[in-house]
């Protein structure tokens, strides 16, 4: 298990990083359901030396009902994308937000996906950052051009029917808050509900109070009762959430306790936008 926490890098690791790799990339995801603020945050405080990331514009192709909010990037936008953060084909690139990686993950997610060599998001984010006495700079930064060359599908990913099709054989994972799951309420969506077969595991839930991601153990023990095994692929676990963003998140948890599950990148603001597909209420998958 210690080998899969190399997708995660502490407060402690980075300050040396930064002082010792000169070639390290730090991006910050500051980016919430609900706040739009997030560039405001960051030019109030960030980790020295880090680039702001825009979830909606960079991170994410333009949303439709029929693909969701947040849509993944074309392959050779993201690769232009990474090129303008600095990211060359050595790099060590960090990410993190002010959520405990909720939003992070995705730009993690979509960085290994397209094949970049070393992706780690810092356990705790920024919170993290400043309980271990580290210092934030206010403004902005700008770096040269990198020139990483990266591909695409290095991750798998599960389309609409393949999600509605995955809790006959594997362990679909929905990872919105529970009263979303069961169709209490639906603060942003066409309609309430998940996927029939699809059991519930907030992300939040995946972090301690204090915004770092649990144990492996602890982990491995939760996601044990809602019957994911360990070593399990991904063609036996998958994970979804409102649009595709802290499904991502739910990946990295499980990576870190050697599970590689799959993402449905629409997630439920594709798929509850189909009227024609089934939903399920209620705390039962």
């Amino acid at each position: 298990m210690g080998e899969e926490r190399k997708t995660l890098i502490q407060a402690g690791e980075l300050a040396a990083l930064l002082e010792s790799n000169p070639d390290t990339v730090l991006l910050d995801v500051r980016w919430a359901l609900g706040d739009a603020h997030g560039r405001d945050h960051y030019e109030a405080g960030h980790v020295p030396g880090a680039l702001f990331v825009d979830m909606e514009t960079e991170l994410s192709a333009t949303p439709t009902p029929q693909a969701g909010r947040h849509p993944l990037p074309e392959a050779h936008d993201l690769a232009a994308t990474a090129r303008r953060w600095g990211i060359n084909g050595d790099s060590t690139v960090v990410l993190y937000d002010g959520t405990g990686g909720l939003a992070a993950a995705r730009g993690w997610w979509l960085l290994r996906h397209a094949g970049a060599a070393d992706v780690r998001v810092l356990d705790g984010g920024l919170q993290g950052w400043k309980a271990a006495g580290h210092v934030l700079e206010t403004g902005t930064n700008t770096v040269a051009p990198g020139n990483v060359r990266l591909g695409w599908g290095h991750m798998p990913v599960i389309d609409i029917d393949a999600a509605a099709a995955f809790p006959g054989h594997g362990i679909l994972l929905d990872s919105r808050a529970a009263e979303r799951y069961r169709g209490e309420v639906e603060p942003i969506d066409p309609r309430a509900g998940h996927i029939p077969g699809a059991r519930n595991r907030p992300t939040t839930e995946n972090l301690d109070a204090d915004g770092h991601l649990l144990a492996p153990e602890l982990l491995a023990a939760a996601f044990a009762e809602l019957g994911v095994r360990p070593g399990a692929g991904a063609h036996e676990v998958a994970a979804y959430c409102g649009s595709g963003v802290t499904a991502a998140h739910q990946v990295l948890a499980l990576e870190t306790i050697g599970v590689h599950a799959a993402l449905y990148p629409g997630s439920w603001s594709q798929y509850g936008s189909d009227a024609a597909r089934p939903a399920a209420t209620g705390p039962t998958p």
